[in-house]
């Protein structure tokens, strides 16, 4: 095993087996990069809750509940498990390629390393699109929780709504800021008022099941809505990743980073079986299909008059998937940044050794993005266009990481044969790509014949237009002399 120390950057012409290879820089810019560096200051211990938090399971089920419930109906939980099977898939993928490749831009290195330059940089096209689509829904409903819950007359008010989100995007700058140490800290935090009131609505929910049930018909299935569905899930089962992109940032990159993931991914599963069982049990599917907060609903069924107090643990959930989104593609700039693939300016860190500019730009383009949805009406309609198609490039985003884990497992002995690769060790992970690839690929084919209807017109050609661009971002970039920083030390 490679040293755990300080030496992620410490390369040298003498090293016999240098952590990290560097190649296209200069010496001076070498020597600059080895002294400014992501800090090693996160362990195990605070992996894990940035992997659960970061899935946020509270806001997931507030932000798109009423909306699976009114595609999908009660076959909204079936419709969660049908990409809930590649996703668990993808948390062990991203587990053994970071015991192989730990960095700070996780997939689309990865991509590069087994892939090739071109399809990694078209993947870092859809990485930046993945996330950043993912943040102003995160970033609006945050503003709408808190007036919901300390001024619920003023809820109509835009200007207010924009000041709120305004706040909680400064919010999540300070942890960022900070560091990666205090960003697991501040999370804990709200992780654990997360979980707490989840304990004590389950416990509430279950006392009352047998007062405030409802009768359950699983009539046909709405295959249509249940695809809709499974894509939208990508947006509620993501997020455990996040420690595959602070691998640089671990005090062990090759041992911790992807086991957070694997207990991040399992535990959102977990927590949507006992959840979406128990809200529709005891509500009518009627008044949780298209609610903005169909956890509210629900609370106002447990605790009638007091459905205001599912509003805390639910902001505590938003404000930390909002920080913890924004930091997975920070890192991912930051990386790109390095590479010479963004501006280098990504790649600058502050004193806290944190990618401050990546951060800044990525919050305030956060913030104009509200401010469009907010006050200009006709891009209001765009901007939701734009956004509703997080689940796919999420998903899309997935589904590239899991052709890569097939390509790695089955000629990663010939293509990178210093790594000792051993297919037949991971036969059943192999197989078991291949299947979530063919999966994760139909999915996204179907989100094409059945998003326009789910969605509204015009998602299939916004879909086109951005998969476009990535061609293009590709096609530019191509010339680029890209700086490769690569684990080198001994694989696992």
């Amino acid at each position: 095993m490679a040293p755990q120390d300080d030496g992620l950057y410490q390369a040298t012409a003498t090293t016999k087996a240098p952590l990290i290879q560097e190649t296209g820089v200069t010496e001076s810019s070498r020597i600059g990069m080895r002294h400014r560096k992501l800090a090693q200051h996160l362990d195990l211990k605070d992996l894990i809750p940035l992997s659960v938090s970061s899935v946020g399971p509270l806001f997931s089920v507030a932000a798109t509940g009423g909306v699976m419930a009114a595609y999908a109906g009660v076959w909204t939980l079936p419709a969660i498990f049908i990409l809930a099977f590649p996703f668990i898939v993808s948390s062990f993928v991203f587990r053994l390629l970071n015991k192989h490749f730990p960095q700070a831009g996780a997939s689309y290195h990865w991509s590069a390393r087994v892939l090739g330059e071109s399809i990694s940089r078209y993947q870092a096209w859809i990485l930046i699109l993945a996330y950043f689509t993912s943040i102003p829904p995160i970033a609006i409903p945050a503003g709408s929780y808190t007036i919901a819950l300390i001024a619920p007359q003023d809820q109509s008010s835009s200007v207010l709504q924009a000041g709120v989100t305004l706040f909680w995007i400064v919010f999540a700058a300070v942890p960022l800021l900070l560091g990666a140490k205090p960003t697991a800290r501040i999370t804990q935090v709200f992780f654990t008022i997360e979980m707490l009131a989840l304990t004590a609505f389950a416990v509430i929910g279950i006392s009352r099941l047998n007062r405030i049930s409802v009768p359950i018909h699983f009539s046909k299935p709405p295959i249509g809505g249940m695809l809709v569905v499974a894509v939208i899930a990508a947006t509620i089962l993501d997020g455990w990743e996040i420690d595959s992109y602070a691998a640089e940032e671990s005090k062990k990159p090759r041992e911790h980073p992807g086991l957070g993931g694997i207990i991040g991914a399992f535990g959102a599963l977990l927590f949507y079986a006992l959840l979406y069982p128990l809200m529709i049990g005891e509500t009518p599917i009627h008044k949780l299909a298209n609610s903005s907060d169909p956890l509210a609903v629900w609370a106002s069924r447990l605790i009638p008059g007091h459905g205001w107090a599912m509003l805390i643990p639910v902001l505590a959930s938003t404000a930390g998937g909002l920080w913890l989104t924004t930091y997975i593609l920070t890192r991912a700039l930051y990386a790109m940044g390095r590479e010479r693939l963004l501006p280098v300016g990504f790649a600058k860190l502050n004193k806290r050794n944190v990618p401050s500019l990546a951060i800044l730009v990525t919050l305030s383009l956060t913030f104009l993005v509200v401010l469009g949805e907010t006050f200009i009406s006709s891009l209001s309609s765009f901007f939701n266009l734009i956004l509703s198609a997080a689940g796919f490039f999420l998903l899309a985003e997935f589904f590239m990481d899991s052709l890569t884990a097939v390509i790695f497992l089955t000629f990663g002995h010939k293509r990178l044969p210093e790594l000792s690769i051993h297919p037949h060790k991971h036969k059943m992970l192999m197989v078991f790509s291949f299947i979530s690839s063919l999966m994760m690929g139909a999915l996204l084919v179907a989100f094409f014949i059945y998003g326009p209807k789910a969605i509204g017109a015009g998602i299939d050609q916004t879909l086109l237009v951005l998969l476009g661009l990535g061609i293009v971002f590709t096609y530019l970039t191509r010339k680029r002399k890209a700086s490769s920083f690569i684990f080198e030390g001994k694989s696992v």
